[in-house]
């Protein structure tokens, strides 16, 4: 249903019988289809922001000369004499952005069909999920509610001390206490330092504790990232995917870590561009299997596109990574999204990088709860760096301390293996 005539009449006569409700409405003039009710509801809205009584009277006089368009003081009556009870108001109310989110889809969907291209579906699809909140009214938890809820968990701590989703890493869960819901977790590093490999870790070890993953890779092809789990899991070195030239003992255990990774509840989408993409099929999942304890993780940041357009990439980026923060609050889940650095890090002596060194940065350090960079001392100076060394660097934690963590990273099986604090 495009138009609920009726559902839009029952909200304005409600108002119209019962003004101090209209505190408590959420709607806009827009979300009305019949222009009469449009001008009635606006004439409402004016009223309240002027902190006047809403009734028959003010409101008449609001419309002023528009009352003849909207079928005369005898309309606003008739509305008002129609409501048997006002308790219907939260009900109506999302009748109409029903209607409203209906109409507007079809509208895009229509637009889509006359011009039918890659960038068109792209901003089909945004709207598509702006429109499905247009038809959530959610309210707001009291204080009281609020402090049940902390009270609970004080009473009922976790088994392992973890908040979170355990990492798998003991040094970063007791800094951490794992990767939090609701959470934009910034991992980033120059090439080579094994952002990829950790992130395939850290989905490898949710998994194996009944959690489901979700990694979307713009970079790397599904069977690649497959064969380099399979390499972790089974200890298998990752060269000898090129030529296949595997040993009977290879073989085994491949075949053994297959039917392990078989299990896992683990997604691995290669065809999400957009943050609307990684959206619509998480929320899909989610729906569909009832998730309960799903991590999202994107490799990475910069191949990313956005649904608008914007005048420069580091305000584009901004605006994409406002909307993945959202997305982990809306779905209480941690997202983890890995991030390249800038060359600048290259220019200097200490090369461990900083959050200046963040590409394209734009709001990347204010929406992010975490952000951790893996550095290799290795990399740069392989006379003087421990060989396998890596340290993560927690450079910002809103909730809690940063610092440095060691790793061993096994290069040949891409695995990273708890170390020693720093």
């Amino acid at each position: 249903m495009i138009y609920n005539q009726e559902a839009e009449q029952s909200v304005i006569g409600t108002l119209l019988l019962e003004g101090e409700l209209a505190k408590d409405v959420t709607l806009r003039g827009e979300h009305f289809f019949d222009q009469r009710h449009r001008l009635i509801y606006q004439a409402v809205r004016k009223i309240e922001r002027a902190g006047e009584m809403v009734n028959l009277v003010t409101v008449t006089t609001e419309l002023n000369k528009e009352i003849q368009t909207v079928g005369g003081v005898s309309y606003l009556t008739d509305l008002a004499g129609s409501i048997p009870t006002t308790a219907n108001l939260k009900h109506h109310q999302r009748l109409v952005l029903d209607a409203y989110r209906n109409r507007k889809t079809k509208e895009e969907a229509t637009r889509y069909v006359q011009n039918p291209n890659e960038e068109t579906l792209d901003q089909l699809m945004a709207q598509l999920e702006d429109y499905r909140g247009e038809g959530t009214v959610s309210e707001e938890a009291t204080t009281y509610e609020t402090l049940i809820e902390i009270t609970r968990e004080l009473k009922n701590p976790p088994t392992d001390g973890m908040t979170g989703f355990a990492t798998g890493y003991k040094e970063i869960d007791d800094m951490t206490g794992g990767t939090q819901g609701g959470d934009l977790i910034i991992l980033a590093g120059r090439p080579s330092m094994g952002k990829t490999a950790f992130a395939l870790n850290l989905a490898a070890h949710h998994c194996k504790n009944n959690g489901s993953a979700h990694l979307f890779s713009l970079e790397m092809g599904r069977k690649s990232l497959f064969k380099r789990m399979l390499s972790c899991e089974a200890g298998i070195d990752g060269q000898k995917w090129r030529t296949l030239n595997f040993s009977r003992e290879d073989y085994e255990k491949c075949f053994t870590a297959v039917g392990e990774i078989a299990d896992w509840n683990l997604h691995v989408h290669e065809n999400a561009r957009t943050v609307a993409d990684i959206r619509a099929q998480v929320r899909q999942s989610i729906r569909k299997d009832g998730e309960q304890k799903p991590m999202i993780i994107i490799d990475y940041l910069q191949l990313l596109a956005s649904s608008s357009r914007y005048e420069r990439r580091d305000l584009e980026v901004g605006a994409m990574t406002r909307e993945l923060k959202l997305l982990a609050r809306e779905l209480g889940v941690p997202i983890i999204l890995l991030s390249q650095l800038s060359r600048g890090v290259e220019q200097r002596k200490d090369k461990r990088p900083m959050m200046a060194d963040l590409r394209e940065s734009g709001n990347i350090e204010q929406d992010a709860d975490v952000i951790g960079f893996l550095y290799r001392e290795d990399y740069y100076n392989r006379d003087g760096g421990e060989e396998n060394e890596v340290e993560l660097i927690i450079s910002k934690q809103r909730n809690g301390p940063v610092g440095s963590v060691k790793l061993e990273f096994v290069k040949e099986y891409g695995k990273f293996i708890n170390g020693a604090h720093l």
